[in-house]
């Protein structure tokens, strides 16, 4: 996904002038090099220094240039918080804040840098959107998004590197502000973002040995979240899954459960997501994700119990 976002904002650059990049104490890689070369007076590093990351792209904002933040997600949204409220937010600039390697990402470097309850902060602060891609595919609709119709601050949630593309053969297009379907089924729906889809796609094939037929939709786009898909899945599904790499707290699952209950949904809601705690497990992120209960065979074991109920 970085270099997706690397190549995909340097071929934006390339034909609009507005586009700026302001990275904090990162090493450009990829066409993020290509970037800084050509274009040096639109690439700055102010090292490690967030708050003036936010304050420099808040101005170039007024300006009516088109920036965007960039450095690993912890320290993006949680040390510049203060001037991403009040800089961007309160005066709704049009800047997109990259969070690199968000959720579990970096689980071998601890919970310094484990982002688990980003979406739950950005989703608080008015006029702050927020995509979370579930591939690099995705990625980069979202980054052509950003660089050309964006009128808000966005959160834009990315993982780092190694990640699958899922959804080469999407049902429906990518469109901000929509959830997704990218494979049909019957039975189930299967709610998902970010590059845990992965998993999604693992439990709709484990379930279809069990004679269950699941959809997987993603909601790459969470702030505004799409009510009337969500009203629409309510009819069609007697249960809904949904699998996030955040905090239990105030992401997908509780976004789909306060829309359920508005709607007097009356199926099933199955959700797994990450524990309210600090969980210490440094040996990599399938591993992390495990410790909180995101294994596949958990997902299936419960998805199943209840099913059957």
């Amino acid at each position: 996904m970085r270099n997706m976002f690397a190549e995909e904002l340097y071929q934006n650059a390339i034909k609009d002038k507005s586009i700026y990049i302001i990275v904090a104490d990162i090493s450009p890689a990829g066409n993020m090099q290509n970037f800084q070369k050509k274009y040096p007076d639109r690439f700055v590093n102010v090292g490690v220094s967030e708050m003036t990351m936010i304050g420099m792209c808040a101005g170039l904002a007024l300006e009516k240039k088109r920036p965007f933040a960039y450095t690993i997600a912890n320290f993006t949204l949680y040390r510049p918080f203060e001037m991403v409220r009040n800089d961007l937010c309160y005066q709704n600039l049009p800047v997109t804040i990259v969070g690199m390697g968000a959720g579990t990402t970096y689980a071998n470097l601890g919970g310094t840098h484990i982002s688990q309850e980003d979406i739950s902060i950005a989703r608080s602060i008015p006029n702050m959107q927020i995509i979370a891609p579930s591939d690099p595919l995705e990625l980069k609709e979202a980054v052509r998004y950003c660089c050309k119709n964006s009128k808000s601050p966005i959160y834009l949630r990315i993982g780092k590197s190694g990640e699958e593309n899922f959804t080469q053969n999407s049902i429906e297009k990518w469109k901000f502000g929509k959830i997704r379907k990218i494979v049909n089924g019957k039975d189930s729906c299967i709610l998902t973002y970010g590059p845990i889809i992965k998993k999604a796609f693992k439990l709709k094939e484990n379930l279809a040995k069990r004679d269950f037929n699941a959809s997987i939709y993603s909601c790459s786009t969470l702030k505004p979240i799409d009510k009337n898909r969500l009203k629409k899945i309510f009819r069609k599904y007697k249960s809904v899954i949904i699998i996030e790499d955040h905090s239990v707290i105030n992401g997908l699952s509780q976004i789909v459960k306060v829309e359920a209950y508005d709607n007097k949904y009356l199926g099933k809601i199955i959700d797994f997501n990450l524990q309210d705690k600090f969980l210490n497990n440094y040996e990599s992120q399938d591993a992390l994700q495990n410790t909180h209960g995101l294994s596949d065979k958990l997902i299936l074991n419960k998805t199943l119990n209840i099913l059957i109920k």
